[in-house]
């Protein structure tokens, strides 16, 4: 996953403590910089951050310090602050994060425009000869239902030729970008005859599942709607993998914070105005007259999906 040199790097930067006046979380700190590994060769890791939830609650009160507030006072406004959507004293804290991804996952991730982000340059470096290939169990049928999901796992030899493809493919166009740029797998000219062709161009041969590395800096409450959309079992398994990985760290840094959004947006749902209407007249003893209800085919079907108990009560 790293060179040797990299992994000194990151050693140094554990090992070495800096003097603050900032606020810092215990909890966080023990895994800043270390890599969390997601998919094989790829990984997470915290590199910076700047407060936690004493800074959410400071924000939200404009205060100078804690004064007698309890962790108790803190969970409370915390909380409160979720379940209205009071957003701006979330955005005070903010976290940097390095992350190594095979470029499919990153055109997914690169999607939510709310962060600063900085990528690997494919046109000044050389990448580095790592693909992400699936588990077997996960190579799987298109979903019948979902245009953008799969189905059920392909049986094992199928899978199996699945990645033999996928192998086999990376392999010749790696091998095709190194003849492109005239140099063997450790970086040596091969032919000093040989015209070179430019990275920029050269690059163009490699599949999505080549990966690349990034850094991801935003605010909290934009890393929150991150986590909605991506640690969500509708999301592609492998920006899942991340997204995991990612809300373990966030559970570490701002605990409080964490727990009302797990409660009141993860496991949460959303009722439109006739989903609740319906759902009032049921619990009222009345059946409901779907054609009157204005609620769609798909509306219906996500309701049972949440109450299926309330299915027989639902008119069709």
């Amino acid at each position: 996953m790293f060179s040797t040199d990299q992994k000194s790097e990151i050693d140094a930067a554990r090992a070495d403590w800096a003097q603050t006046r900032r606020t810092v979380v215990p909890a966080i700190e023990e895994v800043l910089y270390e890599p969390q590994p997601v998919l094989g060769t790829g990984f997470v890791r915290l590199v910076d951050y700047m407060g936690g939830d004493e800074a959410i609650v400071q924000g939200a009160r404009v205060s100078y310090g804690r004064g007698t507030r309890s962790t108790s006072d803190d969970r409370g406004l915390i909380r409160y602050l979720m379940r209205h959507r009071h957003t701006s004293p979330f955005e005070l804290a903010v976290a940097k994060f390095h992350v190594r991804a095979p470029i499919f996952v990153t055109r997914q991730w690169f999607r939510h425009r709310t962060a600063s982000i900085n990528e690997y340059s494919a046109r000044y470096s050389v990448l580095e000869k790592e693909f992400y290939f699936p588990r077997p169990e996960d190579i799987a049928h298109q979903s019948a239902s979902n245009k953008q999901g799969r189905g059920e796992s392909l049986p094992a030899d199928a899978a199996q030729h699945v990645l033999d493809l996928l192998r086999e493919d990376a392999t010749r166009c790696y091998d095709h970008y190194l003849e492109m740029l005239n140099q063997d797998e450790d970086g040596n000219v091969v032919d000093p005859a040989r015209p070179v062709v430019a990275r920029e161009l050269a690059r163009m041969t490699l599949p999505v599942n080549v990966m690349t590395q990034f850094y991801w800096q935003l605010n909290l409450w934009n890393l929150l709607h991150f986590l909605r959309l991506r640690a969500d079992a509708h999301a592609q398994y492998e920006i899942r993998a991340y997204a995991d990985t990612i809300l373990n760290l966030v559970e570490r840094w701002v605990p409080l914070t964490f727990e009302a959004f797990r409660d009141y947006m993860q496991e949460a749902a959303l009722l439109s105005g006739p989903a609740l209407r319906a759902l009032r007249d049921v619990l009222a003893g009345r059946e409901v007259d779907l054609q009157a209800s204005g609620l769609s085919k798909r509306e219906v079907t996500d309701l049972i999906g949440l109450l299926p108990e309330i299915a027989p009560r639902l008119g069709r």
